[in-house]
């Protein structure tokens, strides 16, 4: 069975963009060349990676076209994706599928497939699934940056949700990788 590995960078107060959409500017805090390495092991590993429309949307305009580094570049085009939408029908990045049924679709990929699966970004969508119980594990990259303000990555809980930290590591840039596991949540006692 595929882990699904959710992977995202956030302010050391917990935003993952500033007060404007795909205002990412606290990805300049972090990176560098250990994050430059874990993308690269992401490309290595992955079976397929996973996005909310929104993220899709400005990945695929973004990727296609992109002068960053070449082997980031041909991972994030001929990677496999796949995009939960309700809106979309089809998708023009290269290899892209679109799915309105997310959680039933990864429970199926989850199954046929040993590799990892990512979600990238794509804080909707990290809700849901942590609401389905799908998320194997949380990868968050801490940029040593406070913003202030803007969108928070995980939304307000109903109740608390333990983690089991299973790796801390500092980056050359001086944020820090965590990488959590996610415990199955506890069945609601019944009478």
């Amino acid at each position: 069975m595929g882990k699904l590995i959710v992977w995202n960078v956030v302010s050391v107060d917990g935003y993952f963009e500033g007060t404007e959409k795909w205002d990412l500017g606290l990805h300049e805090h972090i990176w560098g060349e250990d994050l430059r390495r874990l993308s690269l092991s992401f490309g290595e590993s992955l079976g397929l990676l996973v996005f909310g429309r929104v993220t899709y949307e400005g990945m695929a305009a973004y990727w296609p076209d992109a002068d960053e580094d070449p082997q980031i570049t041909a991972y994030m085009n001929t990677a496999p994706k796949l995009v939960a939408s309700r809106t979309l029908t089809e998708a023009s990045w290269q290899n892209t599928e679109v799915t309105a049924d997310i959680v039933g679709e990864l429970n199926r990929r989850k199954a046929a497939d040993e590799r990892p699966i990512y979600v990238f970004g794509s804080a909707e969508l990290t809700d849901s699934l942590l609401q389905a119980g799908l998320v194997d594990e949380l990868l968050i990259g801490v940029a040593p940056v406070i913003l202030g303000e803007g969108t928070p990555l995980f939304k307000p809980a109903s109740a608390p949700r333990p983690l089991d930290l299973v790796e801390t590591r500092a980056t050359d840039t001086g944020g820090v990788l965590l990488r959590y596991a996610v415990p199955s949540a506890e069945p609601t006692p019944t009478d």
